[in-house]
């Protein structure tokens, strides 16, 4: 029953989109809904597809940190970090088989979980992993060693989240993959399949060939709105939802960044991460540093009103769209920690005053659904 609701959705999905793709796809973002934050319920949230489902925090941690470029990692003081997060209710982990040494860390964490926690603390922890395979033929044997890969290190015997990541899509190996994916899914080797970094017409032409995703994993934020204005409407009539990275832009989005001129060398703080170089790019395409230091001003006001840091501002905001079930935020694992930040996000209740004053500014930048493309073609564009 469920697949035929998603099915006949789709089919509205695909008349009402043909029929208005020549007009103006920029939509406006005053669909943002600003509820009460209370209890346990505003911390998790269940993805589903059918009778696939999981239960996460709606803040994940984010592992792409741990892969280089920000510091070394002890491997030590990373697991006793990711500790102190999950015991903070920060217990959904993030990462990726290419990220470095991230998918040993969370299964060196969960061994220490099952040693040393109860059970029942167990039940809430959540390793999300991504699989960026090559560009070769997606056998099943090529798939299934690939994924063995990822459980043996995570020390898990079924993951609870493969997130799929595809290079080229003049290639339609994504497909095979994806049914190969839900052939390990149906032996209990995946809980729930999911994708990253895909556009809104490859997730409707997956969702047509039956394949069960609970949710795409796109960059969204402030300045960069695209999920918006094409893939949230799909993933409405669906049920698909959003897990969204680059909420916080790796740390411009904050008061570090704020009344700095980066145009003068060596005046503000250095973009020394890999994270700082990208979205700095992302700035830079959507309006520039001056229309940012605006941006950054108007965070500034609406954090100190609620007594909270800018970031804890940019997340909530990401938060409370449409479709979006939770928003990264990266964890330096033994070399920072923001779990008082970012455990303040469940509580903040952004105000009409606060959401419309962000809109404001976000929609004086360049549309960059027009400049880009849809979520996700940053990674494909020649």
């Amino acid at each position: 029953m469920a697949a035929v609701v998603v099915l006949n959705n789709l089919a509205l999905y695909k008349s009402k989109f043909t029929k208005t793709r020549s007009g103006s796809s920029r939509l406006g973002y005053n669909s943002v809904k600003c509820s009460v934050a209370t209890g346990e319920e505003t911390r998790r949230v269940t993805v589903k597809n059918g009778n696939d489902s999981l239960d996460i925090c709606r803040v994940l941690n984010g592992m792409w940190q741990t892969s280089g470029g920000w510091g070394r990692i002890d491997r030590d003081d990373a697991v006793e970090t990711m500790l102190r997060y999950a015991d903070a209710g920060l217990s959904t982990f993030d990462m990726a088989d290419i990220y470095g040494p991230a998918e040993d860390l969370y299964g060196i964490f969960v061994n220490r979980v099952r040693r040393e926690r109860p059970p029942e603390y167990l039940d809430k922890i959540r390793g999300l992993t991504k699989w960026v395979p090559p560009p070769v033929k997606m056998t099943s044997s090529f798939v299934r060693e690939s994924i063995n890969a990822s459980r043996k290190r995570m020390d898990v015997s079924s993951l609870d989240m493969l997130q799929f990541h595809w290079w080229d899509y003049s290639n339609p190996g994504y497909l095979d993959a994806l049914k190969h994916l839900t052939d390990l899914k149906e032996e209990g080797k995946i809980k729930t399949l999911a994708l990253t970094n895909f556009d809104t017409e490859r997730l409707q032409i997956i969702l047509e060939n039956g394949i069960p995703i609970v949710s795409n994993q796109v960059q969204h934020a402030i300045v960069d709105m695209r999920p918006q204005q094409k893939m949230a409407e799909l993933c409405q009539l669906t049920g698909v939802k959003l897990i969204t990275y680059g909420t916080v832009m790796g740390g411009l989005l904050s008061e570090k960044f704020l009344d700095t001129n980066l145009g003068i060398p060596f005046a503000g703080p250095p973009l020394n991460t890999p994270s700082l170089q990208k979205y700095k790019r992302m700035v830079d395409a959507w309006g520039g540093w001056s229309l940012f230091q605006t941006l950054l001003q108007t965070l500034k006001k609406i954090s100190s009103k609620h007594g909270v840091s800018m970031p804890t501002v940019a997340v909530k905001y990401i938060l409370d769209q449409p479709a979006v079930a939770g928003s990264m935020v990266g964890v330096r694992l033994g070399l920072s920690e923001h779990i008082q930040d970012t455990n303040s996000i469940f509580s903040l209740v952004l105000d009409e005053e606060d959401v419309n004053s962000i809109q404001e500014i976000s929609q004086r930048g360049k549309d960059l659904l027009k400049v880009i493309g849809d979520c996700g073609d940053e990674y494909r564009r020649a």
